[in-house]
């Protein structure tokens, strides 16, 4: 049985994720649906999408920058206090872009300032996961470590459903030229309330047993970054590539699918949104199912699993989601997302898992934040480029080579024993 105490640790490893997620899944939405048109002024829609998820990638360059910097601070000082100052950066940057003006506004410098603070939001998202990652499988009992490490995991469906249950409200109280307006800037001052209460739960934590044990023996490193790239390359460059897999499922399934969606195959948007928000229960059911397999099993045989399930699910792409129908989108949306739960939920007890305490908080965030440019940086840009050029057949080869990806990184640790 899970104490009272294990209770307040897991709610506050997965609420700051699911806070954090919610800032980054607003911002993809209106990525998806309004940026083009308010900040990239362009003849050519399709250009406007594209320079939309382009500002959407700046994040995931961020996100390494951010680990490197708070991983630094989390095996030097602390787990809880490094968590707090991503959250705050984060949630400050999320809620500034609610003021942003347009390019009708001021030019090129409205382009210019949302891509400053997402920068902001990705330096922030950078040091968040791992944190949240450890705070939850350092304190797990033996044989809980896959349980617990999903803590985080669930934030992913928690937040994507704020946020993109708020546009859906949204959308069905406001007009279109209301939404254009003024409408989406809601999304984004609503998080300042979220933070406060993410912040109120993790100001009230401890640190964790085996930080403590790090720094009670002195062995916390002077510059971890130096230490693991000199002591564990190859588990950092395998962790890396294990987690591809994950992050173009959920992006592609996502980002991808809303402005295709809506743009090419013609749907509205808040049909859109409304069979996104029910397959996204899916991923939810994906995370529980490998956090209790993982426990049984192990994390790695179940993000194998995963791997070569993507693959499958890459194929299947252009048939379903080609047909252009919502039931057979909805179908489809829902069995990527679970399967992304297969190669998500096991990730916040492998990772941490390959490192020791004193270089964890640094290499699973590396490992996690450098795998999001793979996977999700390029994800809607190379998506929404193949689906103009090829179609959906080809977005679909492209996910399956990011299972492939993900499947060569696990196999190489394992050859290293």
């Amino acid at each position: 049985m899970i104490d009272r105490a294990h209770w307040r640790i897991l709610f506050a490893s997965m609420v700051g994720t699911a806070i954090e997620f919610y800032d980054f899944y607003i911002y993809a939405t209106a990525a998806a649906l309004v940026f083009g048109p308010l900040f990239f002024p362009s003849h050519d829609p399709a250009l406007q999408l594209l320079s939309a998820y382009a500002s959407f990638g700046i994040a995931f360059v961020a996100r390494p920058v951010g680990s490197v910097v708070f991983g630094h601070f989390g095996d030097r000082i602390g787990r809880k206090s490094t968590l707090v100052a991503s959250l705050m950066l984060m949630g400050l940057s999320t809620f500034l872009i609610a003021f942003l003006p347009t390019y009708q506004m001021v030019g090129w410098v409205a382009p210019v300032l949302l891509c400053v603070l997402r920068f902001g939001q990705g330096l922030g998202l950078g040091g968040e996961w791992g944190g949240a990652a450890l705070l939850a499988v350092e304190n797990a009992p033996k044989g809980w470590k896959g349980r617990y490490g999903t803590a985080p995991q669930f934030g992913a469906p928690v937040g994507f459903i704020a946020a993109n249950g708020l546009f859906l409200l949204i959308g069905l109280c406001l007009s279109q030229q209301q939404f254009l307006d003024w409408g989406w800037r809601i999304p984004f001052l609503l998080s300042a309330g979220l933070v406060i209460i993410g912040l109120w739960v993790r100001l009230r934590l401890t640190e964790t047993p085996d930080f403590l044990a790090v720094k009670a023996e002195h062995k916390t490193e002077h510059v971890p970054i130096a230490a693991l790239f000199r002591n564990h390359k190859w588990a950092t460059f395998c962790g890396i590539f294990a987690a591809v897999a994950c992050f173009a499922l959920f992006y592609i399934a996502t980002a991808f699918a809303l402005g295709h969606g809506t743009s090419v195959q013609g749907h509205s948007r808040n049909a859109y949104l409304s069979i996104q928000l029910v397959a996204i229960l899916f991923l939810a059911l994906g995370i529980l199912v490998s956090g209790i397999w993982s426990d049984k099993s192990s994390p790695g045989r179940v993000l194998v699993i995963g791997s070569v399930a993507t693959i499958i699910i890459g194929l299947l792409m252009g048939v379903m989601m080609g047909a252009g129908g919502l039931l057979p989108t909805f179908i489809y949306l829902s069995a990527a997302l679970f399967v992304m739960g297969l190669v998500y939920g096991p990730l916040g007890a492998w990772l941490p898992g390959l490192f020791p305490a004193r270089l964890r908080y640094t290499g699973a965030s590396v490992a996690f934040n450098a795998a999001g440019i793979l996977g999700g940086a390029m994800a809607p840009i190379a998506a929404q480029y193949l689906a103009d050029h090829g179609g959906l057949g080809m977005v679909g080869l492209y996910l399956s080579t990011a299972g492939l990806l993900s499947l060569i990184g696990l196999m190489g640790l394992r050859k290293r024993g």
